[in-house]
This record gives structure tokens, sequence and C-alpha cells, in this order.
């Protein structure tokens, strides 16, 4: 019986749901978006769990400013220039009024936040490009992905069940019992920024910024005879 339910969870963990993702955005109609000579990626905000994974998504985000013609400061220098002046802000809400005094210390026109909603098997997130002079915004996106199970949380949940079986010992119930707790306990073991996640995450990112403006707008391709 031990056999079946081992060789059942290698199975499982040969299965792999691939993910999609869509998004949207608006910008003021009445702005000039050349003008923006530096603008500053500040936060990234919501269930990420660490450091690394913000700035992860923030650098996700500041490959999209560079194709769009911007010239962005990255979240981590951002943050040492803020702790340095000993800036104090909620974590987990920047707002107008922060956005003001962050472009002032910083001295951009310009800053971007992202707001992860949800960072589950489904990703949900937005993004603000806020006026450092009035707060007001410029440019917000939202867009959702899904990435279904990682790998690393099936085998994470695969490693625990398995453990769980085995301290199950020979009692039916009990393997059952062992089972289910080593299969939660390693499912949140594995529950890990992966490649995968970071791959879904990226794709939503891309999807917000499609329609982002451009600093400089692409040169329109001329025809035949020039024009």
């Amino acid at each position: 019986m031990r056999n079946y339910a081992l060789t059942a969870i290698l199975i499982t963990t040969a299965v792999f749901i691939g993910g999609c993702a869509a998004g949207k955005s608006t910008a003021r109609t009445d702005y000039d978006f050349s003008k923006i000579s530096k603008i500053a990626v500040v936060d990234v905000l919501g269930p990420l769990g660490n450091e690394g994974a913000k700035n992860q998504v923030a650098d996700m985000l500041t490959m999209e400013l560079l194709q769009k013609g911007y010239a962005p400061i990255e979240r981590t220098q951002v943050q040492n220039i803020l702790n340095e002046q000993k800036f104090q802000h909620d974590v987990n809400m920047t707002g107008e009024i922060d956005a003001v005094e962050i472009g002032k210390i910083l001295n951009v026109p310009t800053i971007m936040i992202v707001n992860v909603s949800k960072f589950t098997e489904d990703i949900s997130l937005s993004i603000k490009m806020l006026d450092a002079q009035d707060g007001s915004i410029l440019w917000v996106g939202s867009g959702q992905g899904t990435q279904g199970k990682t790998l690393g949380t099936i085998l994470g949940a695969a490693a625990g069940a398995g453990a769980g079986v085995a301290a199950g010992g020979d009692d039916n119930s009990g393997k059952v019992v062992g089972g289910v707790i080593g299969g939660v306990i390693g499912g949140a073991a594995g529950n890990l920024l992966t490649p995968q996640q970071a791959e879904a995450t990226q794709k939503v990112i891309s999807k917000i910024c499609k329609d982002m403006p451009a600093r400089i707008p692409p040169a329109k391709k001329k025809g035949l005879f020039g024009k």
C-alpha cells in the first residue's frame, strides 16, 4: 500500500499546468510623457514574502520601462536612499502624499508603485505611475495571470506527503492522517518564488505595460517612396 501511495505521488510531480496572463492600462491624455527624464521604481507592495521577490518584480518593471525609453532608478537603490534619509512610510501603502515626499528626496519627477493583491497560483497586481510634484496619477494598469501548480510546490507537497505516510506506520488511518499533514506542510515549504512564478509574473507585467505611453514614440516606418 505504501509503495502505491508513493508511486502516485511521484506521478503527480510530473504534472504541470501552464499559465496565461491578461492586462490593461489607461493614461492621461493631456500629459507629455516625453518630458519624463528619470523615473523611480519606489516600492512593490503585497504578499510576496521577502525583499528578494519584491526586487525581482521591480526588475521586471524596470525592463519594461527601459523598453519604453525611460531612465528608471531601480528599487534597491531607491530603498537605500530612503533608508539613508530615514524616510518613514507605511510599508503596506504608498499614497499620493508619500509620492510627493519621495520624489523630493530622490529628485525625480515621476515614481512607479507596484501593488500585488494576490500571489498564489493566481496572480493579480496593479501598477501606478505618479507625478511626484502633485501626486496625481499619470498612468495606471492592472492584470491577472495563472500559473497552475508550480513544480516547487508539487515537489514540496510530495516530499511532505511521503514523509507523512512513512510516519503514519502500518495503521491505515495513521497513514492517511500522516500523508495529509505531511502534504500540507511540504506544500507550504515548497511554495517559494520559482522560475515558473517569475515567468507568470513577467507575463502579467508585460501585458499591463503593453500600452504604457513611451517616452519617445516609435518612429513611423516610411513607405517605398519615403512617405
